[in-house]
């Protein structure tokens, strides 16, 4: 299959078409735009470029999809019409991206037109993370939220790099910063975008070639009194002449700015250093929303080509583990074929790399997804549900300590997975605001700690517990248990779990989805239909087929209205899930 990818950005029209089977691309440009060549002018050369070439898809990069779109998605009008509801938010991207779509409808009329989000990778922030602190019924009202952009981009660059390191990227937590005339940073935790610099629109967080990015809303309203006469000259004002452009009074290009500097110009000189300030604030911020990190990605324009740059935004971040080898930093060199470049010391705690951003194979791998997953729908496939409640898995020495040396956890009931069982015993978790007694215990014993509650249990607690596949509870919540036999202060093991479907192998044969995979499951046959996102496949010989939600989602969906502390796992009867999307893991 043949792939056309157009990225219409900003400053560029970048294109490649993409064998899918191989995954390399058969051809590719990047049209610079400037004042007299313009998006349509590139578009136009882009076709007459391709135009002797089979394109069987053709897959557009679209900036901004605000609440409107999770995934890829083919194009018809009335996604058209939900990429043009976003222009006012990307008035510099999105029309460029429906000038691209409707000039390849027209060039490719047989070819299915897919879109892919930046926003998409974003969509699983966290409230805390995506919510500003206005008013919340005004935000409801105008979709006022952080959305997050280059979420492609980050998207790719943490798979290459869990790649590179041979780990799974559900295991690790990356922090990636894409620098170029758009600039953002994301915290990509287990697989996940659960920070990123970027907000409602692209101005929001680092310094960029001509935006502003983060700046007191009291400048903005002073501007507005004293400066500018109206919203469109802020607008201009913002996006199109501050960044580097206007903190150096010379150009948006780095490139230009860092010469300049060389030269003892102090604008630009300054603007370097805000730029290189900024960014080392977000390292910062993110390693301590996760917890910590386990690397750190380069990627972009600035990124992939400016050792000076990284340099200055890495350099004094020891305490982190952060350690530049500086000749590994200079030599650094990526292209789509060598596309990591290792630039930390050998005693680094941190490994910190140079990626070559993909934007467009990553666009090709969602497009390919979607066609064929389009080509295999299968509409009679039922998943059944069951709610779990809290509960524990403890390991030997934890068990121990609460329930005396010689205990044995002591069999309850059979629960739906084969070989686990509900226990007797149950503790009592004490958090810093308030406890919840009777919190069974689940057996076999584990190597790990795992204690799961819901969203409601989290607050009632007073904690914060992150959202986490079983078994990932590194860097996760602490929690005191109490029980017959004294208490055990845990440093992590406290997580809200992860929505999740177990599966037999030849379930996941049937579905088409393999271990790991992100799902979309549609809910129906109960009281309220609903569509869950971001569920993760686990595949086992040893599972029974059977997605599992906690007691929050399954009120949200009217599944049982009875869910109390004391459940464990209760099976539904009558709703069943059916998976309506999914995302191929990454994961090596």
């Amino acid at each position: 299959m043949n792939i056309l990818v157009m990225n219409c950005g900003s400053s560029s029209v970048k294109y490649q078409l993409i064998n899918s089977l191989q995954d390399v691309a058969v051809t590719e440009g990047v049209i610079e735009l400037n004042a007299t060549f313009d998006s349509a002018l590139a578009i136009k050369q882009l076709l007459e470029a391709t135009q002797d070439e089979t394109i069987d898809v053709v897959g557009h990069r679209v900036v901004h999809g605000g609440d409107s779109f999770r995934d890829a998605v083919l194009i018809d009008a009335e996604v058209l019409a939900k990429i043009q509801e976003w222009v006012p938010l990307a008035p510099m991207h999105n029309p460029a991206a429906l000038s691209g779509i409707k000039a390849a409808q027209a060039a490719f009329p047989d070819a299915p037109q897919v879109a892919v989000f930046d926003t998409a990778f974003h969509a699983t922030l966290p409230r805390r993370a995506s919510h500003y602190g206005i008013d919340a019924k005004l935000a409801k009202k105008h979709r006022i939220r952080r959305y997050g952009f280059h979420g492609t981009s980050h998207q790719f660059v943490a798979s290459e790099a869990a790649r590179y390191l041979k780990r799974p990227v559900n295991e690790l937590r990356l922090i990636t910063l894409h620098l170029g005339n758009g600039a953002s940073a994301c915290a990509v935790e287990m697989g996940s975008s659960t920070e990123t610099s970027m907000g409602m629109t692209p101005v929001e967080g680092l310094m960029m070639g001509s935006r502003s990015g983060d700046i007191d809303a009291g400048v903005v309203l002073k501007l507005l009194r004293d400066e500018v006469k109206d919203v469109d000259a802020l607008d201009e004002l913002l996006n199109r002449q501050s960044g580097f452009k206007g903190l150096s009074g010379l150009s948006s290009d780095v490139r230009e700015i860092e010469e300049a500097a060389a030269s003892g110009h102090d604008g630009a000189r300054l603007s370097i250093a805000v730029f290189a300030h900024r960014a080392k604030k977000y390292i910062g911020a993110y390693a301590a929303a996760m917890g910590g990190v386990d690397a750190v990605v380069l990627t972009g324009g600035i990124g992939e080509n400016s050792a000076s740059l990284r340099q200055r935004i890495l350099q004094r971040l020891e305490f982190l583990g952060i350690q530049i080898d500086e000749d590994r930093n200079h030599q650094a060199k990526v292209d789509h074929r060598n596309s990591v470049a290792l630039i930390s010391a050998e005693n680094s705690r941190v490994p910190t790399l140079v990626i070559k951003t993909n934007e467009e194979l990553m666009i090709a791998q969602q497009a390919a997804r979607l066609i064929q997953r389009q080509a295999n729908l299968k509409t009679d496939l039922s998943i059944p549900i069951a709610v779990s409640a809290r509960h524990l898995h403890l390991d030997r020495e934890t068990f121990a300590l609460l329930f005396g040396d010689d205990a044995e956890p002591t069999h309850h009931a059979d629960l739906s997975q084969p070989g686990q069982f509900s226990c007797m015993e149950k503790v009592t978790l004490i958090g810093p605001r308030n406890t919840i007694e009777g919190v069974r215990l689940l057996g076999p014993l584990r190597s790990k700690n795992q204690i799961e509650i819901s969203r409601s249990d989290e607050y009632f607690l007073g904690v914060d517990a992150p959202v986490r596949d079983s078994g990932r509870v590194n860097g996760s919540a602490p929690i005191t248990l109490k029980g017959p036999n004294g208490s055990v202060r845990l440093q992590e093991g406290l997580i809200c779990a992860r929505r999740h479907i177990h599966m037999h192998p030849d379930d996941a044969k049937r579905f088409g989805v393999k271990n790991k995979d992100e799902v979309e499951i549609g809910i129906t046959g109960g009281p309220r239909d609903l569509i869950f996102c971001d569920v993760l496949v686990r595949v086992s010989p040893g599972y029974r087929l059977e997605m599992h939600i906690d007691t929050d989602e399954a009120n949200a969906a009217e599944l049982d209205r009875q869910a109390s502390g004391e459940l464990v796992y209760t099976d539904i009867t009558g709703p069943s899930g059916s998976i309506k999307a999914h995302k191929t893991s990454n994961q090596n």
